[in-house]
């Protein structure tokens, strides 16, 4: 019996921070492209806490990255 992950909201975030850094996906793409790394079991809970957050899967990925710091250009 596999058990269900929990996603909460700062999870999503650090993920979504991560696959920005790594360059998998752009901050200006909808964070529906997310679901290409969430496996598809955790999808509906993955996006129920985006819903509870009132997010929406065509918000763009950069408006999960709201605490971004950059360094010195």
């Amino acid at each position: 019996m596999d058990a269900a992950v929990t996603y909460d909201i700062e999870l999503i975030k650090a993920e979504a921070c991560q696959l920005v850094k790594r360059g998998l996906v752009n901050r200006q793409q909808p964070i529906y492209v997310l679901c290409k790394y969430i496996p598809d079991r955790d999808w509906v809970y993955f996006e129920l806490e985006l819903e509870k957050n009132e997010f929406l899967l065509r918000d763009r990925i950069i408006d999960l990255l709201d605490h971004e710091y950059w360094g010195d250009d």
